[in-house]
């Protein structure tokens, strides 16, 4: 199987890591605090690089949860920098 972003409210729902590279960057991402719901993570802006860092890394599909739609990378880094926080 190899690895897989799922992205929804501008921030990371779901996903198949594999690669040391792409781990690494999750528990960075972790350590600086999340949240076990998508809809009420509020990511920093060093959270939205990292995510953006970690779209960058995976070796996979990332899909955009809304529409079940597939996501180049560009468009996957476009979407978290521009949603916008409650």
């Amino acid at each position: 199987m190899t690895e897989h972003l799922l992205l929804k409210w501008g921030t990371l729902k779901g996903w198949r890591l594999e690669s040391d590279k792409s781990r690494e960057i999750m528990k960075r991402y972790v350590d600086l605090g999340a949240c076990v719901s998508a809809m009420a993570q509020d990511d920093t802006p060093e959270q939205k690089s990292l995510i953006c860092d970690l779209i960058d890394a995976v070796d996979g599909e990332i899909t955009n949860d809304w529409s079940g739609e597939k996501m180049s990378k560009d468009e996957a880094k476009r979407y978290v920098q521009e949603h916008r926080s409650r």
